[in-house]
């Protein structure tokens, strides 16, 4: 009998294959990190050659780590990075440029051009985004825009599109030799491309931004067999694709509307299941595609999505030299009592959400004499949880409901320090589950799902369990004092690039 299911994570910093059993538990996995290239300020890249080759190394790797086959697994999802765009020929399978990734602000021109009709809000009633640099179409654009012979090809049919999870798909069911060529809702959601109501590229978009249709994937469920892997996973049905915020929310169970949860990796992403139909903000969040299951009817969500919160970490560790690995930023912090009156606002790559403010950049302030190497640590700890109240904030106002428990996930969630600070600040309990890597675990209910190897949602949801809980313990007074401070503080960033 098949016994489990595998899920590839292809994350902004890393790939990793999952390998889960029937009760959600991770029996093995392999992780390899790839590189980040910055040729210019504000621009980010990744080789999607490299992507693919560590994809398939950390298949090798999980498979030999579990001592199992293909043959021992039922499907094969998948999830990524979500708005990072690839455009490559599909007769030769090279990419015709770098994969430009979601954190990338050199679309701000294509933005700024294309808002000044109709503003930054020009296609937010169709697409639930605002014109940001963040989002896929842009970025597409750009390519064509830029790369000697890409408009051409594309016309002609022989350059496709496609965020990561496309690339992936592609390659791992056959790529030149008859690999198939889709995306599902929630990573088209991510375009500024698709049209929420149809859940189809809108052609009325796509000729504003001049990016020819032919290029586009097709549209697809979250949970379908689009196809059966080649290679080291050959003949297992490749049957679940979700960007990896949404792939959260379906490992972490949040199927009913009114549930979130908030990831913390390179950045930091809330989702609130809104239910069947897509509720619009009017507090700076986005309208999203939650999931689709099969011919279940799609599942909408709001979500507040932060540029930098795990990466800030990195940041101290690769640019600044402050710590050597990214667990020692928390012994660092916890060397002070407090952030010694200072606030990092981490606008790397602008402001995401509520703000939409691509002309901002980072800055630390506050600083006096007394502020140390700890202070610091600490400060870039509680920017994380700042930038979290400041999303559920949003989608209080939104929403209309008081979220009343946090569920989190990710990387930074075995930060006791920051976990108790995002508790305090947010004056709600926050929950780890037992399995933190619900990113993969969505994924790999997706395909689950499609090939029956779980029955139910249901099934899932007796799959979720309580590993921790952080209660607030900050008087009320002191909450709204640091909260302030960092609303101050973030103003302080406006305005900065001309």
């Amino acid at each position: 009998m098949t016994m489990y299911v595998a899920a590839i994570d292809q994350g902004t910093t890393s790939t990793r294959c999952m390998i889960f059993d029937h009760s959600g538990s991770v029996i093995c996995y392999d992780q390899k990190e790839h590189e980040q290239i910055y040729p210019k300020p504000g621009w980010v890249e990744h080789s999607p050659d490299e992507i693919w080759e560590r994809t398939q190394s950390v298949i090798r790797g999980a498979l030999a780590k579990g001592n199992l086959s293909a043959s021992d697994l039922a499907a094969v999802g998948i999830t990524n990075q979500r708005e990072t765009t690839v455009v490559w020929n599909k007769k030769t399978g090279k990419p015709v440029y770098n994969a430009i990734v979601w954190q990338d602000t050199r679309t701000d021109l294509i933005c700024n051009e294309l808002a000044k009709d109709g503003g930054q809000d020009r296609f937010r009633e169709k697409v639930g985004l605002p014109l940001a640099t963040y989002f896929s179409g842009p970025k597409v654009r750009w390519i064509l825009d830029n790369v000697e012979g890409a408009r051409a090809a594309a016309e002609a049919g022989d350059v496709v599109f496609g965020n990561i999870d496309t690339f992936v798909t592609w390659h791992l069911t056959g790529g030149t030799n008859g690999g198939v060529h889709i995306t599902d809702v929630t990573n088209a959601s991510r375009t500024m491309l698709m049209n929420l109501a149809t859940l189809d590229w809108d052609d009325e978009i796509l000729g504003i931004m001049g990016i020819p249709r032919q290029m586009l994937p097709a549209i697809k469920a979250s949970s379908e067999v689009y196809g059966t892997a080649v290679g080291d996973l050959a003949g297992i049905p490749v049957a679940g694709i979700l960007g990896d915020q949404q792939a959260a929310m379906v490992g972490q169970t949040c199927y009913s509307p009114g549930e979130a949860k908030n990831t913390y990796g390179t950045g930091c992403f809330m989702l609130l299941n809104t239910g069947t139909v897509p509720v619009q903000s009017k507090n700076g969040l986005l309208t999203t595609l939650c999931y689709k299951f099969g011919n279940a009817p799609a599942v909408y969500a709001l979500e507040g999505s932060i540029a930098i919160t795990g990466a800030l970490v990195q940041w101290l560790r690769d640019n600044l030299g402050m710590i050597t690995s990214s667990g020692e930023v928390e012994a660092l912090a916890n060397l002070v009592e407090d952030n010694g009156g200072i606030y990092f606002v981490p606008a790397f790559s602008g402001l995401f959400a509520p703000y939409w403010r691509s002309d901002a950049r980072g800055a630390i302030v506050g600083l006096t004499r007394y502020v140390t190497k700890g202070h610091i640590a600490r400060a870039v700890l509680e920017a994380t949880a700042y930038q979290t109240r400041e999303v559920l904030d949003a989608m209080n106002a939104d929403s209309g409901v008081d979220l009343t428990a946090l569920k989190v996930d990710g990387g930074m969630v075995f930060n006791n320090t920051l976990m108790q600070f995002q508790a305090d600040i947010l004056g709600v309990p926050v929950i780890r589950p037992k399995v933190a890597e619900t990113t993969a675990l969505g994924a790999a209910y997706a395909a689950g799902l499609a090939v029956g190897y779980w029955n139910n949602t249901d099934e899932l949801r007796a799959n979720w369990g309580v590993d921790h809980t952080w209660t607030p313990n900050l008087d009320a007074e002191k909450r709204a004092s640091l909260y302030k401070g960092w609303k101050k503080a973030v103003t302080r960033t406006f305005d900065w690039v001309e």
